[in-house]
């Protein structure tokens, strides 16, 4: 972990308004924000006489009074990630209203040493609700990139609307990361939500793109040793155009199975062999640390990424942490999805997520959620569909009932939790989820089975992978052709489902308004681009009070 700041200055003439949200960051400084990355990103090396910022840096978790800042400085050229080597290099840190640091409101420093992997954090307090910041780092007479920031508005403030970028599945040898540098063109993020395989754990070759590397990972073997997963941390920090999207507004992440390893759950993973990779307590234990160190996330409850933030009184948002403490995911043979000593959440993060909720004053209830929680029946789908769709899924390819990783295959939770929603008139609840590689809006309904008659308790909006393969990748046809036969069978056999893409790479951009809340999706012209141009596609809302989904027809 990194160790804390020694000195700060508190902040000065913080109390007078900000400006509106959507006028403070202009196209002009966004695009200026794009290009400051791009000498950043080389190989992490550093000169031999002077410290280097060679990973960019970010900002996360975003409070009404507070940020956490972040970077990795590299002192000297041996001290690369992973390597423990490096001396101890002293780190300051400065925060402004302003891009030219005219108006400083808090400086400090902290100490990067070889047992953080010379990461360093600055958790800043003190700071005004609502209000674009910029911050640096320095060390060794060497600035890093400068970067903006945004505060949360402030507890009971009345908020007219809120955007947030929406992304997860970004596998490093199956594409460029465009996704993150559109997103940074738009200027107009309070903050990013990642929800989950942020990096992917797997060897070199071993999950591309339609089976071709696009660009090598390193290292170039499956990551195991904490080492192992520092040096993969970095490699994904180098990138340019994630460099851009974290210079330009704070992220919010939570990890899912890949920062482990592929199908984790609490007591091992799928892509895990006990022995001859070490025991998963040492790997589990290594993943969380360099986590920790490489990303702009406060540990949370228990060390892991389930937390609550919350934007005014327009909404809070509960980010869960679903591989932790879930039980090994059931046999689609075994009958045992709906046994109720299986568990996905943990007793205790689903106690709290229950309580969360009930107890929320804010319009809208956001769940961070890595895994799909509506009900997912394959119906009548061709056997030529069924087989990737299983690979896709990493279940048996000769025949499934529903897909064990997700919610489906822990019954209980997800029955106990809607059970909840509808028994205290909990409204406004939408589940932002991630993993699946394609992008679905759907209701949540109290029974599957006899829905649209079964009420609706929530709505669920997914991304899509940013550059993991999806089912047209895995049959090898042309971008939309499985989507076309696919979605209207999946969508006959599960009637919530107002949409669902299983071709597509991108993103999404969630609006919110007191009225509403509203996912645009964009997809990528091509994965495999560095160049890849981004374009809307189609948008879906939730209406306040009707926990449905709809479609509508223009983006925000």
């Amino acid at each position: 972990m990194t160790s804390r700041h020694r000195s700060s200055e508190a902040p000065e003439g913080l109390n007078s308004l900000s400006p509106r949200r959507r006028t403070v960051v202009k196209a002009a400084a966004a695009t200026a924000v794009l290009a400051g990355p791009l000498a950043a990103a080389l190989p992490a090396r550093a000169a031999a006489d002077a410290p280097a910022f060679l990973h960019g840096v970010a900002s996360g978790d975003p409070l009404p009074d507070g940020i956490l800042l972040w970077t990795r400085v590299t002192p000297t050229a041996e001290a690369v990630p992973g390597s423990g080597l490096g001396p101890d290099t002293e780190v300051s840190w400065v925060v402004a209203r302003d891009k030219a640091f005219t108006n400083v409101v808090a400086k400090g420093s902290t100490t990067a040493t070889a047992a953080s992997d010379h990461t360093v954090k600055a958790d800043i307090r003190g700071l005004a609700p609502a209000t674009d910041y910029w911050f640096r780092f320095s060390a060794g007479g060497t600035d890093s990139p400068v970067a903006r920031t945004r505060t949360a508005p402030a507890h009971d403030a009345a908020v007219a609307g809120l955007r947030f970028g929406v992304v997860s599945c970004a596998n490093w040898e199956a594409g460029y990361f465009t996704a993150y540098r559109h997103l940074a063109a738009r200027g107009d993020l309070d903050a990013w939500l990642h929800l989950g395989d942020y990096i992917y754990e797997y060897k070199s070759g071993e999950y591309a793109a339609r089976d071709k590397v696009v660009r090598p990972h390193a290292p170039a073997n499956e990551i195991i040793t904490l080492a192992d997963y520092r040096v993969r941390h970095a490699r994904y920090k180098t990138d340019p155009d994630l460099q851009a999207l974290h210079h330009t507004a704070p992220v919010v992440a939570i990890w899912d199975d890949h920062e482990f390893a592929d199908n984790a759950w609490s007591g091992g993973a799928v892509n895990h062999t006990e022995g001859a990779e070490g025991t998963w307590s040492a790997r589990k234990a290594a993943a969380e640390q360099a986590y920790f160190e490489w990303m702009p996330v406060r540990p949370a409850i228990e060390g892991t990424t389930y937390r609550r933030l919350r934007f005014g009184r327009l909404a809070d948002l509960s980010l869960l942490d679903l591989r932790s403490f879930r039980s090994q995911q059931a046999s689609t043979a075994s009958g045992s999805v709906d046994d109720p000593d299986r568990t996905i959440t943990g007793r205790a993060q689903l106690d709290w997520l229950k309580a969360g909720l009930k107890a929320s004053d804010t319009t809208w209830r956001l769940v961070g959620n890595s895994v799909m929680i509506s009900p997912f029946v394959v119906g009548s789908l061709s056997a030529d569909l069924l087989k990737p769709l299983a690979k896709l899924l990493g279940l048996p390819q000769e025949g499934l009932a529903v897909n064990t990783d997700q919610w489906d295959g822990y019954t209980d939770d997800r029955r106990e939790l809607l059970a909840h929603l509808r028994s205290n008139a909990i409204r406004n609840t939408v589940f932002l989820t991630g993993d699946i590689h394609m992008a679905w809006a759907n209701d949540v309904p109290v029974d599957a089975g006899t829905y649209p008659l079964s009420p609706s308790a929530a709505t669920e909006f997914v991304v899509t992978s940013m550059t993991s393969d999806n089912l047209d990748d895995i049959v090898k046809v042309p971008e939309g052709t499985v989507s076309a036969i696919a979605a209207p069978v999946i969508r006959a056999a599960n009637r919530h489902v107002h949409w669902v893409d299983t071709d597509r790479h991108g993103y999404g951009v969630l609006d919110i308004t007191a009225e509403r809340a509203q996912m645009d999706y964009y997809v990528l012209s091509d994965r495999t681009s560095p160049d890849a141009t981004s374009a809307w596609t189609r948008s879906y809302r939730t209406r306040s009070g009707t926990q449905k989904v709809e479609r509508t027809y223009d983006p925000v």
